[in-house]
């Protein structure tokens, strides 16, 4: 630790002892100062700058799952648009009812990261279809994965890892949709990963996206690997980013959405996927600050 983060906490252990001290307007005065203290302890981390790639999928529950997804990724959209970052389609393939098969978008805008870094998990919702006629309620689940977009530079794509595939676009595009084989599909021979791109008119925009979705999953998983070494107690916090983690249910029935992480509440499930997620973001970014504090406060 350096000599300046030495001051910060010897100043914050002072002020919080103030804080905490008999006299009210000292207290006040002291509790205003530890605020800003905690700010300069624990800076935002460079990571959190980052634009994203967010990547939603329907799991269990059939077209209930797919429609669920839809949801979430218009939520997301919504939410981008209302924070006025840029929300650019990479890849949507929808079924007929409306739903989902897979959802990817770039989300571009200072601090996007460490807005949406924690959403990444397993979405699970509770209600009764519009299909079922029986009035059951049924639990589908959705995985969202967000993922920093990364550079060439930190990700290099060497031509000869990669196998790409054109073929022609299923879905909106223009007068070339399956006319021409604009569509990309990139294999990453060395770790099997495939993305495709399809919503541009023309194949260069759709492998340039598609590098740039396999860039952001190669980053995504070397994240994963500095991960794998943290604590269990750290794991046990906000939680990894991990997409098999489920964190999140959406109950209609009783208009509540829980956060397993932080078991916490809120209600107006409607209003929150219309993209109004800023309670519950802002609820996750200040427990992942004071984990982050109580991790420097421990550590001296």
């Amino acid at each position: 630790m350096n000599d300046k983060n030495q001051e910060l906490l010897i100043r914050y252990r002072e002020t919080l002892a103030l804080a905490k001290g008999a006299d009210p307007e000292l207290a006040e005065l002291a509790a205003e100062e530890l605020v800003q203290l905690e700010q300069q302890l624990t800076p935002p981390d460079k990571e959190g700058a980052r634009s994203v790639i967010l990547e939603v999928r329907p799991g269990a529950g059939g077209d209930e799952a797919e429609l669920f997804a839809s949801e979430l990724l218009r939520a997301y959209s919504r939410y981008g648009e209302l924070n006025n970052w840029r929300v650019e389609p990479l890849q949507i393939d929808l079924t007929e009812l409306g739903g989902l098969k897979i959802g990817v978008v770039g989300i571009k805008g200072p601090d996007v990261y460490s807005h949406l870094r924690y959403e990444s998990g397993v979405h699970r919702v509770q209600r009764v279809p519009k299909t079922e006629k029986n009035g059951r309620i049924h639990t589908s689940t959705a995985t969202v994965a967000v993922m920093p977009e990364a550079t060439p530079v930190e990700i290099r794509l060497n031509p000869t890892d990669l196998k790409m595939d054109f073929y022609r676009s299923g879905g909106k595009g223009g007068q070339n949709v399956n006319k021409v084989s604009t569509a990309v599909r990139l294999t990453h021979l060395p770790t099997g990963l495939v993305v495709a791109c399809q919503e541009e008119r023309t194949q260069l925009k759709n492998r340039d996206r598609a590098e740039a979705i396999l860039r952001a999953r190669l980053y995504e998983m070397e994240l994963e690997r500095q991960q794998s070494s943290l604590s269990s107690e750290r794991k046990s916090q906000v939680g990894t980013g991990d997409r098999s983690e489920k964190i999140r249910t959406y109950n209609f029935p009783q208009d509540r959405i829980t956060d397993h992480r932080l078991n916490e509440s809120w209600s107006r499930i409607e209003y929150v996927l219309e993209g109004n997620l800023n309670p519950i973001v802002d609820a996750l970014r200040e427990a992942e600050r004071k984990r982050r504090l109580d991790e420097i406060l421990q550590a001296v």
